[in-house]
């Protein structure tokens, strides 16, 4: 009965609409429950399947043009100084339509990829072989991803820190490969993304302060390489876990 409880809201927590005190709640009880850790990495598989499928079928311009002559077809101009005044204003209205939907567009980039992102780091949580390479020591973790990944990167000395490294994957961003380490502070485990800034597209996250399906992320570039630190430890564990990042690059 208790599990039943927990499916019921494994939707609404995946697409971030769970309160925070009841998102945390949930991620605690999918640590500790394999069925339930189990059906939530289906459902993001299945998510993550529907986004693909999704962007497959996209109208060629060709189909959107005769759409638009099908349902505003063509008049000859009439123009008058009576016309004039309203033809600028419906231009400067087109202007600022255009600035808004720029700027929208770039919203909805960044929120789907801090989804995308919420939803590996989830997946790994879910799944009962997290990591590829297994191990504390970053001179063991760091050269496993060579030959695996188009670049390389710097791991942290975290020794005296409340962090420890518990091994890393290679995960896919827009199809392109990147590094994905698993760190745990306390019993809260924090996943390390890095891509290159290429995979990204368009997206600007650079110093982003944000959060993610009631996760919290870091996020910066450096050197060509964009780094996201997720998870459902505090802000301030973050933010130290990214400064000795910082350090260590």
């Amino acid at each position: 009965m208790l599990c039943e409880s927990w499916t019921d809201k494994i939707d609404a927590y995946l697409d971030g609409e769970l309160p925070v005190a009841e998102a945390r709640a949930l991620s605690e009880h999918l640590r500790g429950c394999p069925a339930c850790a189990a059906e939530s990495l289906s459902r993001v598989q299945q998510k993550r399947a529907v986004q693909i499928v999704g962007k497959r079928f996209t109208p060629d311009p060709a189909f959107r043009a005769r759409i638009q002559r099908s349902i505003a077809p063509h008049q000859p101009a009439r123009w008058s100084r009576f016309w004039f005044p309203a033809f600028a204003t419906a231009v400067v209205l087109l202007i600022a339509g255009m600035v808004s939907i720029g700027v929208n567009r770039g919203r909805s980039s960044d929120l789907q990829l801090m989804s995308e992102l919420a939803d590996l780091h989830v997946a790994t949580l879910a799944s009962s072989n997290p990591v590829d390479v297994v191990s504390t020591d970053r001179h063991t973790v760091k050269p496993w991803f060579a030959g695996k990944i188009p670049f390389t990167f710097n791991l942290p000395e975290l020794q005296d820190s409340p962090f420890t490294l518990l091994g890393g994957k290679v995960s896919y961003l827009n199809q392109s490969p990147g590094a994905e380490l698993i760190f745990r502070v306390r019993q809260h485990q924090i996943s390390v993304f890095i891509f290159q800034e290429q995979a990204l597209g368009k997206t600007r996250t650079d110093d982003a302060v944000q959060t993610a399906l009631s996760f919290n992320v870091r996020s910066w570039s450096h050197n060509g390489l964009h780094y996201f630190v997720i998870g459902d430890a505090s802000p301030q564990d973050l933010d130290k876990l990214s400064e000795l990042i910082k350090a260590a690059g």
